[in-house]
């Protein structure tokens, strides 16, 4: 799926939040299951730039920021 630049992608009904800005991609996790699944995806094509927690307990989110650019083998 190819994602617009500096779109927000969330409804009501999503597990996660994404949004792109210019060549960053930056997605809100509700739970460490979620940001594992998150990373394990995106990381095979993306870079991991940035992790953030917010808040604790119950309210706890996991941000994560990644580079749009794709990985290429640097042989």
């Amino acid at each position: 799926m190819m994602m617009k630049d500096n779109v927000i992608y969330n409804h009501a009904d999503n597990e996660v939040y994404i949004k792109t800005n210019g060549d960053k991609t930056v997605i809100i996790c509700n739970s460490e299951k979620q940001l594992d699944d998150v990373i394990d995806r995106m990381c095979n094509n993306h870079i991991f730039i940035e992790y953030e927690e917010w808040d604790e307990g119950r309210d706890k989110k996991f941000i994560v920021t990644f580079q749009n650019s794709e990985v290429t083998d640097l042989n």
